[in-house]
């Protein structure tokens, strides 16, 4: 196993401007690939789908960054851009074992099948109103700023009990949240602010509750499930951050894999295929979520004929994982809405740390695309695919814009 001397390290690009031949290079390194983030910060990849879920179960590997020997060592600046989604406040993104499940538990009740499916109505009721305000005479218009943003976020919004007024500023912040490109003297400010909007929010609740999940983390505080301030301001911070990136970029890249596989989006719409299939391809093919970010060995953990060692940071490439062969076959590199292995991606996580949220975000996705083409079948980019470009975010496969004509 290879344990010596410093490895050859593939430096993930800030800017994304090719994020499908970065995955395949992760990929081609092998189920464990050395990697430097955007600041210089060495890390270990997973890039391949079996390897990534046994290492999500490995109880060797922890969220403890209190374990990371670069944190130890105060090799990671308080203002590196991703600061915030490698020490992002206690919530059950960070811990593990009891306190993880005490925290998961309060998120899973309140996102259980039963009160998911209760929020369709008002998906379809907001799917609507933002189709009603769409032009529909051929003028370009960016679908993701007037249908694939506002949706997920007017949804996480309701469902945290979030203050539609405040959606504005945490669209900006947000922004600055994910992007490698935030100027060092901005990243504690932009972290203060949204810590501040959060736990203004857990106040206003506090003070009058209501039918959100914020309300009823508090009400679980009080009843005895030992919830901190912090872990319920964080987990706010999580949900509304996860609640909306994710589904965006589900969106997008649904519609830019139908608008670029015309053959895949006939089968859909004559009904040879479900939406669901589009999906979950999608899912797998276009991972919103292009890494994730970060894991820490509390001891060696060998994978293949390599080794991370104590000290490490490990992070999930989920777009490097989604096409590799071995787990979808030799046609893994194609979008292909009848493949038979395409529900099995791991595009939302495996294990005891898998995404609460999936099925709300395959409810919304599975809401808006169908009435989406329903309303607009011709749909199709307004430019060459050349030209749509991602954000500086190397955790989500995001777009600056996706331009269409609604019906050319």
């Amino acid at each position: 196993m290879t344990t010596g001397s410093a490895p050859s390290r593939i430096a993930l690009d800030p800017f994304v401007t090719d994020l499908d031949s970065e995955s395949a290079a992760l990929r081609a390194a092998g189920p464990l690939a050395a990697v430097e983030l955007p600041g210089g910060v060495p890390v270990w990849a997973v890039t391949h789908h079996a390897e990534a879920k046994a290492l999500l179960t490995d109880p060797r590997l922890v969220k403890d960054i209190n374990v990371w020997g670069a944190w130890q060592r105060g090799d990671i600046p308080a203002d590196w851009p991703l600061i915030g989604l490698a020490n992002p406040g206690r919530s059950m993104l960070t811990v593990d074992g009891a306190d993880h499940r005490r925290l998961r538990t309060l998120v899973a009740q309140a996102l259980t099948p039963r009160r998911v499916e209760q929020m369709r109505e008002r998906i379809g009721k907001l799917t609507r109103d933002l189709l009603d305000a769409l032009p529909a005479d051929g003028e370009v218009v960016d679908l993701k700023a007037a249908f694939a943003y506002p949706l997920p976020m007017y949804v996480i919004a309701d469902l945290m009990g979030i203050e539609k007024a405040l959606l504005p500023r945490l669209k900006v912040l947000f922004e600055k949240f994910f992007s490698t490109q935030t100027p060092p003297e901005e990243v504690i400010a932009t972290l203060t602010e949204l810590a501040q909007i959060m736990a203004g929010t857990v106040a206003a609740k506090r003070a009058e509750p209501g039918d959100d999940l914020t309300s009823a983390l508090i009400l679980a505080s009080e009843n005895g499930d030992r919830l901190t301030d912090e872990e319920i301001v964080s987990t706010l911070q999580l949900m509304v951050a996860a609640g909306h990136e994710t589904t965006i970029s589900l969106i997008v890249n649904a519609v830019v894999n139908l608008s670029t596989h015309p053959g895949q989006r006939d089968l859909v719409l004559a009904g040879k295929a479900d939406w669901s299939a589009v999906i979950e391809e999608t899912l797998r093919w276009s991972t919103p979520t292009s890494h994730v970010l970060i894991r820490f060995a509390a001891q060696d953990v060998p994978v293949g004929d390599k080794v991370i060692p104590a000290g490490d940071a490990l992070i999930v490439s989920y777009g490097a994982i989604g096409r590799d062969e071995q787990a979808h076959g030799p046609s893994a590199g194609e979008f292909d809405i009848t493949r038979e292995s395409g529900n099995r991606h791991i595009s939302f996580g495996h294990g005891p740390h898998v995404c609460p949220g999936a099925a709300l975000s395959r409810l919304e996705a599975g809401v808006a695309l169908p009435a989406l083409y329903a309303r607009f079948p011709r749909l199709d980019l307004a430019v060459p695919p050349t030209q749509l470009r991602n954000k500086p975010v190397v955790t989500q496969n995001d777009l600056y814009e996706l331009p269409v004509r609604l019906n050319p």
